[in-house]
């Protein structure tokens, strides 16, 4: 399979992420915006969280994304009965040489898929905490590095299926950004109707990118340009969700990094060397209402995620972007 050089800045490296999303839009109808956000986590260097209810393509989504790189790739299924080390991987005795050996997991990819990732313990989801911020595994005091470029692309079903466990607050500020799929348009799911009678519509997706071409792009995109006063308009947002009478937790520090960031990936994605106020606006939402924690007297669990996107929403539109 052919692929192109991510070379010479945001706009060569957007011409080969444009082509990148137009092969996963082949399998994932429709849902071109889902695209374009899941890709701005990848040049971003961040994770991924897919959250909506089952048979909408969460899964469909990230096999798609993970298949357009050449990289390795893991599928992890969460159950409730996972262990950590079934995440990571554990130390096993060789009978010959009398010394443990390390049988890594399957975290040791480049893409890992943690289909379901509510489905099992808190405990087993903080087997992802130290791969996803510092992208390193410690098992019995040995530190292993994980291949590089390393991302997470988690799906969840709402909190309220039955067998689903919360994700804890630090797992969930460890995601870059959460997008919801939605349910496909009467066109599109005729069009997904056509395309079930191929035995795998996987095969459609050409691999483009290498893992050094994805290093790369994210590297360029970190370079794009935020002037001063479009810092002051980021940190005005995340201040206002500390502020916000409603919210427990408002947006941490890596929140703000992860915006910026997400900002800078968006710009990169369009062929853009610089930023602009409405790269901000528009990614603030799926960067920011999943890291809020909503006071108890004005959501409930279950209710958190959509009362923390209505706070982020009315934000956004208070506050006056830089001219």
């Amino acid at each position: 399979m052919s692929h192109l050089q991510v070379q010479n800045g945001p706009a060569a490296g957007a011409e080969i992420l444009s082509r990148l999303q137009r092969t996963v839009g082949r399998t994932v109808r429709g849902k071109d915006d889902a695209i374009r956000l899941a890709l701005t986590a990848l040049v971003a260097g961040g994770h991924l969280l897919i959250e909506d209810v089952p048979g909408v393509g969460k899964t469909t989504l990230a096999r798609a994304l993970a298949h357009s790189f050449r990289c390795t790739f893991q599928r992890i299924q969460f159950t409730s009965d996972m262990m950590p080390s079934d995440v990571t991987g554990v130390n096993v005795y060789n009978q010959e040489s009398k010394e443990f050996e390390f049988r890594p997991g399957p975290i040791f990819a480049n893409f890992i898929l943690a289909d379901e990732i509510n489905r099992t313990t808190p405990k087993t989801q903080s087997a992802l905490l130290e791969a996803m911020n510092e992208s390193q595994v410690t098992v019995d005091d040995h530190t292993y590095p994980l291949p590089q470029p390393f991302i997470v692309i988690a799906t969840q079903n709402p909190v309220e299926h039955h067998g689903a466990f919360p994700i804890p607050e630090s797992q969930r500020d460890r995601f870059l950004m959460r997008i919801e799929i939605g349910y496909p348009s009467p066109e599109s799911e005729k069009e997904i109707l056509r395309a079930s009678a191929a035995p795998d519509p996987l095969r459609e997706v050409e691999a483009i990118m290498t893992g050094g071409q994805v290093a790369q792009a994210q590297q360029e995109a970190r370079q794009v340009w935020v002037e001063d006063d479009l810092l002051d308009y980021l940190m005005t947002l995340v201040e206002k969700t500390r502020s916000h009478p409603q919210v427990a937790i408002g947006v941490s520090p890596r929140g703000s990094i992860s915006l910026h960031r997400a900002g800078q990936a968006w710009a990169y994605l369009d062929g853009r060397d610089y930023c602009i106020a409405d790269d901000f606006k528009r990614l603030a939402l799926p960067v920011f209402a999943h890291r809020l924690v909503v006071n108890t007297e004005y959501s409930s669990l279950t209710e958190n995620f959509a009362q923390a996107g209505t706070i982020v929403k009315g934000i956004i539109e208070n506050t006056p972007v830089p001219l």
